[in-house]
């Protein structure tokens, strides 16, 4: 069974399939991780997917009634937005106010495509800087990349990730958490998709993504679980 899943959600659909192939030891789960822009993109153009979990509602958005059994959809997770800067960096970066100002040059984003690219503008919107921000912008295509480009220690000052990417990181630290309400929930829905070959299989996983097991996955790498 083919479950696509946004990048941020590796580390923890990892751990929850060794949990499933007690449960269901005959079922061979095969993960297909990449920004929810790109996935969303690939099932468009009939990739072979029997569940998909996004990172951001547009993305599943684009996809309801024609590619998703809507009636399986659900909100699964929610995820908080932060700003990271390297471990040992000493620009006294410490709020996303301050991207705005010469204490940073240069900052990793997600691009406007990636759902933690859309909720960064967002941010910086609300702080009527994103016209300054854009143009200082190194873009990834998902939260990883970010993470990756502030971890490498390069000529990036600073970073906007999930705050469960950052807590898996070792080489950066987190600065802030964006101003509330700066943003819309970071909210992850999951759906079976309408060409699954496995129909069944695929909404039996969906349920137990919301079982006690599942669940204290999830909130031990920092998730929060929809109830």
């Amino acid at each position: 069974m083919n479950v696509f899943a946004a990048i941020s959600l590796t580390k923890a659909l990892n751990r929850i399939a060794t949990l499933y192939k007690v449960v269901v030891p005959d079922l061979t789960l095969s993960f297909k991780f990449a920004s929810s822009s790109k996935l969303k993109t690939q099932i468009e153009n009939g990739a072979d997917a029997d569940l998909f979990i996004s990172a951001g509602q547009k993305q599943m958005n684009d996809l309801t009634g024609k590619f998703t059994d809507d009636a399986t959809r659900r909100n699964l997770l929610v995820n908080k937005v932060v700003l990271i800067v390297p471990q040992n960096s000493t620009k006294g970066i410490s709020s996303f106010e301050d991207v705005l100002t010469n204490k940073v040059s240069l900052v990793a984003l997600g691009n406007s495509a990636a759902p933690i690219g859309q909720y960064s503008e967002e941010i910086f919107k609300s702080l009527k800087g994103w016209d300054i921000v854009s143009k200082k912008a190194f873009f990834g295509s998902n939260s990883k990349k970010v993470l990756a480009q502030v971890e490498s220690l390069s000529v990036v000052d600073c970073g906007v990730v999930y705050a469960t990417d950052a807590a898996t990181a070792k080489n950066v630290k987190v600065v802030a958490f964006a101003p509330e309400g700066s943003h819309k929930p970071v909210v992850y829905p999951a759906a079976v998709l309408k060409g699954s070959k496995n129909p069944k299989a695929a909404k039996a996983f969906l349920d137990f993504l919301s079982s006690p097991e599942a669940v204290a996955v999830f909130e031990k790498i920092g998730f929060g679980v929809v109830k």
